[in-house]
């Protein structure tokens, strides 16, 4: 299980901001702030299999005041490392091994020491998240449509997994050959965790057993038919939701039920590519929850939107060029302040700073070479 990477070393992680919203769970306590000065770390993934891909996760570092973007290594020993997510308390990342056989592995920050792999019991795990509690790790399986959960220990590592559950209906969507599970998250306040499947065009909402880390399905909810969603990002008050609707080029909004866990697709909506062949990957929504931005790959854009009637509307405002080929994933620096966006046919990632008042995007410089980028995320 456990193993050493080989890695150079680049500044500690932050704790994560203040203002989380609060859940039913027992996190470990939070590491201590750290002082805003200073460059911040940033993790990159990519697929070690693909040509001209990376050899682990990219280490890195940003300044969050200008964005500029300084490589420091690679953190050898994951493969095929296409999604990352970071522990509340901020000191274990984890990845998804995007393989057949797929698996999680945990690491440790402060020395970069791969705590263990564990399998997710599916194939090409594409997402995965933490529970904002802390201790539940949750991931998505592309291949076998299959969502499942592990459980968290004191020092971060992964425990046996508690939870798998293949999506064997509906009926797989027009254009698919089976489920293929793409996102699993938490939903507002805790107790609910849904899973975002293009395959069966259905976000399935599960109810997370926080001391056994078992699945109930409480709901479904069914997009249109070949809408292929993909990715689902709530909107601070809670009682809305946005999804990129991967195979139609679409988006749309949708009602939340937090005390249930129900989910309400509404009608498609554009994204700003103008007809062109497009597939939308990830929303993000500001912290105040007055914009929302689209990653569009094909367009090669950023859409903006303004988020309306308390998170009920979305207006579109028009598209930014993300400066790069193939925007895979989008990020938020802990402050809000800045944007990344991981762009996988050019192997680049792109820093945009955020106008969180007026919902503009500028360029933070040149963009940051990284082979097949997938993911950024920047702590």
């Amino acid at each position: 299980m456990a193993g050493t990477a080989a890695v150079v070393a680049v500044p500690s992680p932050a704790a994560p901001p203040a203002g989380t919203p609060a859940v039913r769970g027992e996190p470990r306590a939070a590491a201590p702030p750290r002082k805003p000065s200073g460059p911040r770390p940033l993790y990159v993934g990519t697929y070690t299999s693909a040509d001209g891909g990376g050899s682990g996760i990219g280490l890195a570092g940003y300044d969050p005041a200008t964005g500029r973007i300084t490589g420091s290594g690679t953190l050898t020993g994951v493969p095929d490392p296409s999604y990352l997510a970071v522990h509340p308390d901020g000191r274990t990342l984890y990845a998804v091994d995007e393989r057949q056989d797929g698996g999680v592995t945990a690491v440790r920050l402060a020395d970069r020491r791969i705590l263990g792999t564990r399998s997710t019991g599916g194939a090409g795990p594409c997402h995965l998240s933490v529970h904002p509690g802390g201790r539940w790790l949750l991931s998505a399986n592309y291949g076998s449509g299959s969502v499942a959960v592990h459980p968290i220990d004191a020092s971060g590592a992964l425990g046996e997994r508690t939870a798998l559950v293949t999506h064997s209906s509906p009926a797989p969507g027009p254009g698919q050959d089976g489920p293929h599970a793409h996102q699993f998250l938490t939903g507002p306040g805790g107790d609910h965790v849904l899973a975002v499947d293009l395959g069966t065009d259905t976000v399935y909402t599960y109810r997370l057993d926080q001391g056994e880390g078992t699945l109930t399905e409480v709901a479904r909810a069914a997009a249109r038919p070949g809408a292929g969603p993909r990715h689902l990002t709530f909107h601070p008050g809670g009682r809305y939701a946005y999804l990129a609707n991967e195979v139609d080029d679409t988006v749309t909004v949708c009602a939340y039920d937090p005390g249930t866990g129900r989910l309400k697709i509404g009608e498609p909506q554009p994204t700003g590519s103008q007809g062109g062949t497009n597939y939308p990957a990830q929303f993000l929504v500001t912290a105040n929850g007055a914009y929302a931005f689209l990653a569009n790959r094909g367009h090669n854009s950023l859409a903006r939107y303004a988020v309306e009637d308390d998170g009920a509307r979305l207006r579109l405002l028009g598209t930014v060029p993300v400066g790069g080929d193939f925007p895979r994933q989008i990020a938020f620096s802990p402050d809000g302040r800045l944007l990344f966006a991981a762009n996988q046919r050019s192997g680049t990632v792109s820093v945009f700073h955020v106008d969180a008042g007026g919902g503009g995007l500028r360029p933070a410089g040149e963009p940051f070479a990284s082979p097949v980028a997938v993911c950024a995320l920047p702590l």
